[in-house]
Formats: C-alpha cells, structure tokens, sequence
C-alpha cells in the first residue's frame, strides 16, 4: 500500500508551515518617545513592515507590533519625521528621543549614537560630505527666507553636528519663531514654541552663553505662550512662573551684563505673579531694586540712550502700580539707600514723588527727603514738598512761605495750579480767609481748567461763608445755589471727583429755600440773581 503523501509533498508542506509561522513571528516593542528631554505627546508611531500604529499621549509612551523583517520605526511629530534603525536590535523596549537626548533616572541625559561633536572647521578640514552637503543647503534656502525648504537639512545638521556652528541655534530660532507666528492653532503653535525652548537648551549645553540665552529663552517663552487667550488661571500661573524662573536664573547669571528688555519683561512677571497672590510685597521690592541698580548702571555710561531711559521709565512705573509698593514697602526699600539717594538731586527727587503717590508724606523719611532736597536745589517742587512738610509739623506761617515760594518759581501750569489749590485749601482750613482762599482756587483754575478738586473748594468756600453773606434767610441761602453751580462745573470737568460732588450736590440742596420764602421775597425759580460784596457773581434761583 503506497503511502497517502511522498516525501517532497511532505517537505512542501513542513516548508510552507514554516514560512507561515515566519511570517506571524512578530513581536511586540514597547518605548517613551522624548523632545526636549520631556516625554513627547502627539508623535504618530509607525514600523516598516507593519500595518500598526500608535499615537502617543502625555507620557510620551507607544507600544507597537513588529516583525522579525522590520529595518527601523518612524516617528513623526507634525513635519518632523524620524526613522529609527533597530535591524539586529532585539530589545523589546526602545527609547527615541527627536533631540538626540533620552533623560536617565539620575543621571541627567545620555545622547543617543550618531552624534558627531567636531567643530565645522574640523568637519570642513575632514571633507565631510553629509555635513557639507546640508550645511550648504539650509544656508540657501534660509537666506532666501524658504524656512520651509530649509528646515530638513537643517534638522540634519542640528541633530548630527550639534557643535559644528552656534549659527544652528541662531537660524533655528528665527525659523521657529516664524513658525509660532504663522501656525494657524495652538496645539501647533504650542509644538513649535517646544521646539524653540528645546533649541535654547542645546545651544546652552554645546556652546554655554547660559545667562543670555535663559534671558531670551524667558522672554520667548512669555511673548508667545501669553498670546493665547484661552488661558485658564493654572495654565497662566504655570506659564508665568517657568518664564519668571528663567529670566530670574539670567538675571543672576549675568548681573550688569543683562539686556534692558530681559528686566522689563522680568518686572511685568513680577507684578502679575504678585496681583495673583504667588510673590510677596517684600520680593517685588527687592526685584525691582536689583532690576534698577542694573539699568542705572547702564544710564551711568550712556546717560542719553533713549533704550535705558525707556526701560527705567517702563520698571519703575510696574513697580509704582503693581500693588506692592505701599507706605511700609517703600520705607524699607528706600531707607537703607537713603544716604546714597540724597546725592542725586533727580533720584531724591523721584523718590518723593513715589511716596507723595503713595500718601506716605507722614513719614519721617519724606520729611529727611524734603529737608535735603531743598538744600541741595530749592526749586519749585523742593519748596512746595518743604510746605507739606511744615504742615504736617503745624508751623502754619513756615509752610505759608513755602507754598508762596513754590507758586513764585514754578511754570509748569499744572503744577502751579495744584500748588494754589492747596495754599487755599490750607488758609480755608487754618484761616478761615475765605476771600482769599476762593482767590486761590480761581487762579488754580485759571493755570488747569480740569481742577475739579478747585472748583469744589470754590463750592465749600461759598457754603461756609453762607451765614455771614446778607441780612434775610433767603441771602444766605442764595449762596447755596452758588455753591451748587460750582460742584456741578466740577464734576463736568473732572470725572475723579464725580460721587464727591454729588455728594455735596445732595446735601445742599436740602437748604434751599421753599416756594413760599420765594413768593414773599418777589422771586421766582430760574430767574438770575445776582449776588454780591467780594463773591459779585450770578446764579440761578432754585426751589427746594
């Protein structure tokens, strides 16, 4: 009997289980992908000779089958895609990282293969053909501002000749910059400035500089992630922080040596890192100090650089408006520099200025700060600071002097104009000469129409001089109206003073007199009256 099979039919088929069981031999490789040493998401995962797929999410991890035939996986991020070799490799956990550095639990990062560190003298002198052929290519494409044809052999060149030419980190910045700029969503927008970030920090570990580049790298960081306005209060506190770390490092890395915009932008995180409750009144006070003494340096060398002066301007006004500088702040800041400020007539002058804002005039600081400016230039402004002073010490006759030596010297129309206002608020006050307190308020008025606290004092003046003005009820009382006019012209010309007008609007017009007064004075409401001796102006009759 002959057998169902020969021995070739049986070898056939042994060959074909064979072949089949090849072809399903797969295996399964498992890994975390990285891009600026953190774990990368929305990178696609793909492997030659395979139909599987995988996206990776926040912790950066993929799992994917392959064959035993599989050359290499590809990774891509956006329009960044990447082939890993792993013929031969038969480890079932592989790590990628797009930036040629894969962290290690304590001990930092180790740079995959391939990495070749000679300098583009050495690559030049070696006739390097790969370098040399997209060195030369991203160069062209980018002075021709082609970004997006320059892009490839640049990434060529960065990841395998990380130290041939600090112009690497230059250019790639500026592309990726025009990038972030032209993405057309976040999540995009988002992925380049992490790719801008990543630039700085290899430009920092192949060629240091790392003072200046954190600068840059925080002021980056700031500019484009603030831009979304789809911020909530986490992601906003988060964003500010990191670029506030950063700049804060360049800051005491650099010392003298930091740009003039790395301080301002480090004063803008400052203030709205304390408006959200994340930095103490006594740390503002402190950053802007280091951030003043380091732009001062600058305008002791180039004292009429419009750059330094701007930024002076724009520090010293986050400051004065971010919250932090009250009364107790400011004496601490500028107690101890005290005996350094008094020297310099313009920053003696300045300092009394910020504590005059802030109503820190009561100080013995303010009145150590007057004295000594009036000594050293007993200006307009020293006297008039010199007139407080005397007030607040209630040596009236002494600050009476002042004020007119104030109002003698200056020319500044609105400055003369707050001076009168109060030399006659200040003899309505102590002196009760209402004539001339009123003349005052006039001429402060004259000097700056918008006074709308002169105007109201013009009101008061006539309130309070309603019962010596007349003999009859209705006189005096014609005085309210007047003073009425004069609340009414205040709040049209100065919104500031606005519910304090109304106020005294309200209150006034209890006072006036009722129909019947006016019946059997022979005068009717809305006529004109004319009211005289030293006031000699005209008002309106009105009815309670």
């Amino acid at each position: 009997m002959k057998p169902l099979f020969s021995k070739t039919i049986l070898l056939s088929i042994a060959l074909i289980a064979l072949t089949s069981f090849s072809v399903l031999a797969q295996r399964v490789v498992k890994g975390t992908v990285y891009r600026g040493g953190e774990p990368a998401a929305g990178v696609n995962v793909e492997a030659h000779r395979s139909s599987d797929t995988f996206m990776t999410s926040f912790d950066g991890k993929y799992e994917i089958e392959v064959s035993d035939k599989t050359k290499y996986i590809e990774f891509t991020f956006i329009d960044d895609r990447r082939k890993l070799d792993i013929e031969g490799n038969n480890s079932n956990v592989i790590d990628f990282s797009f930036d040629g550095e894969i962290p290690v639990k304590g001990k930092g990062v180790v740079v995959e293969g391939g990495v070749d560190l000679r300098t583009s003298e050495e690559l030049v002198k070696a006739r390097d053909r790969d370098f040399m052929t997209n060195l030369s290519m991203y160069d062209q494409f980018y002075k021709q501002d082609d970004f997006a044809s320059a892009l490839e052999p640049w990434r060529k060149v960065y990841y395998k000749y990380p130290k041939s030419t600090i112009n690497l980190y230059i250019h790639g910045g500026r592309m990726y910059e025009t990038f972030i700029e032209s993405a057309s969503d976040w999540n995009e927008k988002n992925a380049h400035i992490d790719s801008l970030m990543s630039i700085y920090e290899k430009r920092i570990a192949y060629f240091n500089q790392e003072g200046y580049i954190r600068g840059r790298q925080g002021t980056d960081l700031l500019k484009f992630k603030l831009a979304n306005e789809n911020l909530n209060d986490d992601e906003l506190k988060s964003i500010l922080k990191e670029g506030y770390g950063l700049l804060e490092q360049s800051i005491e890395l650099e010392k003298n040596q930091t740009e003039a915009a790395v301080l301002v932008v480090f004063m803008q995180a400052t203030k709205r890192l304390f408006l959200m409750g994340e930095l103490s009144k006594d740390k503002v006070a402190a950053n802007y100090q280091k951030t003043s003494e380091i732009v001062n340096n600058y305008l002791k060398e180039e004292p009429d650089s419009e750059k330094y002066t701007t930024s002076k301007e724009l520090i010293d006004r986050l400051f004065q408006t971010s919250g932090a500088a009250d009364c107790e702040a400011l004496i601490a800041l500028y107690e101890p520099q005290f005996e350094e400020i008094s020297k310099d007539v313009d920053e003696l002058k300045k300092m009394l200025r910020i504590l005059e804002r802030r109503d820190c005039t009561d100080s013995p600081l303010f009145a150590k700060a007057s004295d000594k400016l009036y000594e050293l230039d007993p200006s307009a402004e020293a006297a008039f600071n010199m007139a407080r002073l005397f007030v607040k010490r209630d040596q009236f006759e002494r600050a009476k002097e002042y004020y007119n030596n104030a109002i003698n010297a200056e020319t500044d129309k609105e400055l003369l104009a707050k001076y009168c206002y109060e030399l006659g608020l200040f003899i309505f006050a102590k002196e009760h000469d209402f004539q001339k307190s009123r003349n005052l308020a006039r001429k402060a008025i004259e000097n700056d129409p918008k006074s709308g606290r002169a105007y109201i004092l013009i009101g008061d003046i006539y309130a309070q001089y309603s019962k010596h003005y007349g003999e009859s009820e209705t006189e005096h009382l014609s005085l309210y109206w007047l003073a009425v006019d004069y609340y009414q012209k205040a709040k049209r010309v100065d919104p500031e003073v606005f519910a304090q007008a109304n106020e005294r609007i309200n209150t006034y017009k209890q006072y006036f007199p009722n129909k019947e007064t006016l019946f059997f004075e022979g005068i009717t409401d809305g006529q004109s009256y004319k009211i005289g001796s030293w006031i000699n102006e005209t008002t309106t009759v009105r009815v309670k």
